[in-house]
């Protein structure tokens, strides 16, 4: 049987939800928050447009994966089970790297703003390499909090 791995990260941003959701739910937001270390990408079309809207249940497009915005190294057939606007979403997809890819950001108020939470499980398609992948997308994960930090600023404790 495969091994599940998790983590989960939560940040308080002095931001309203509204301003969280628009920019989760855009891919130059999630490319803001991967940068410098990756890119992902997304059909022309979806330029300017909100995440949101992708259908449910099926997959709304591939992403490649590219680090440092160039070198592809995965891809993400992005799938969302579960959208929520302004509070969050839940993405259950396949990656080639993943046989099961769960990914779940909630945005609740807070004091000052509100707390950002991504939770993370996911089951390698290569058993051997699942503790060197989880610790890889713990730090992108980690990278992604400090820059939100760093775009919306820190909320109070």
């Amino acid at each position: 049987m495969a091994r599940t791995y998790r983590f989960e990260l939560t940040s308080r941003l002095a931001a309203p939800a509204p301003a969280l959701w628009r920019h989760a739910t855009s891919m130059s937001g999630v490319n803001r928050e991967f940068f410098p270390l990756l890119r992902m990408t997304s059909p022309p079309g979806l330029a300017g447009r909100d995440l949101a809207d992708a259908p449910l249940g099926r997959p709304a497009f591939r992403s490649w994966i590219l680090l440092f915005g160039l070198l592809p190294i995965d891809y993400d057939d992005l799938t969302f089970v579960a959208i929520d606007p302004p509070h969050g979403f839940q993405e259950r997809s396949t990656m080639l790297t993943m046989r099961e890819w769960n990914h779940e950001r909630r945005i609740a108020p807070a004091a000052g703003g509100c707390d950002l939470t991504d939770r993370i499980s996911c089951v390698p398609r290569v058993a051997a390499l699942g503790p060197i992948q989880i610790v890889l997308f713990g730090l992108a994960f980690r990278l992604r909090h400090r820059n939100l930090r760093r775009l919306f600023g820190q909320g109070q404790p």
